[in-house]
């Protein structure tokens, strides 16, 4: 069986092995989120570039209290904490639109549990690139001119809910560097790599290290 194929058939059935897995984690996290701050339980977040550039929707716990994207882009008192988040290659270290919740959810990767779905979806992979934003890509290709081949490579795959640089202990690192690893994947991408990085991907959820 060709990888695309064994890829998708190991998507489907570990999405709903692990979609059943983690349901019980699902509902509390839930009930944290409705007690911890107004608004739904789904993140109301931009879409994603996906495979050959194509956009959808990322489904997400929400960590951040309502319109927290679209608040980060047009606040004029939020306009400083968008540069600085455009600058660090659109992470914030300390972001004040997180929730009390959300800070746990965010440093356990318990926010990620619902792109199970997109998963399911054919919309993403298990293992995959990092899913950015049509911005972010827009930007830190003017930032970094030398990353725009990488970023054409990083799209001919579909992004993933862990991927290479995620459990490499280097999540911090800048978009140039992280684009970088994102196109090593997509060339030497197998069953045996996709494997690795499954095996390594629990650790990094419970130790949060990079978490942001």
């Amino acid at each position: 069986m060709e990888y695309s194929l064994f890829k998708r058939f190991i998507d489907i059935v570990g999405s709903t092995i692990l979609g059943l897995f983690f349901l019980p984690i699902a509902l509390v996290t839930c009930v944290a989120i409705k007690f911890d701050s107004p608004g739904p339980v789904l993140a109301d977040t931009p879409q994603r570039v996906g495979k050959n550039g194509k956009l959808f929707k990322l489904y997400k716990f929400r960590s951040m209290v309502i319109n927290a994207h679209k608040r980060l882009r047009t606040d004029p008192k939020l306009a400083g904490l968008y540069s600085q988040y455009k600058k660090n290659s659109y992470k914030l270290k300390e972001d004040p639109r997180v929730t009390s919740a959300g800070r746990f959810i965010r440093k356990h990767s318990l926010d990620e549990i619902p792109q199970l779905l997109n998963v399911l979806k054919g919309e993403m992979s298990l293992v995959g690139p990092r899913p950015y934003y049509p911005d972010e890509l827009t930007e830190q290709q003017r930032k970094y001119p030398m990353t725009r081949e990488l970023v054409k490579e990083v799209l001919s795959a579909k992004p993933g809910i862990t991927g290479h640089w995620q459990v490499s202990g280097r999540s911090e690192v800048n978009f140039d560097k992280r684009i970088k690893m994102d196109a090593d994947y997509v060339r030497k991408r197998s069953i045996l790599m996709d494997f690795s990085i499954l095996a390594k991907s629990p650790w990094a959820m419970i130790s949060g290290k990079g978490a942001v």
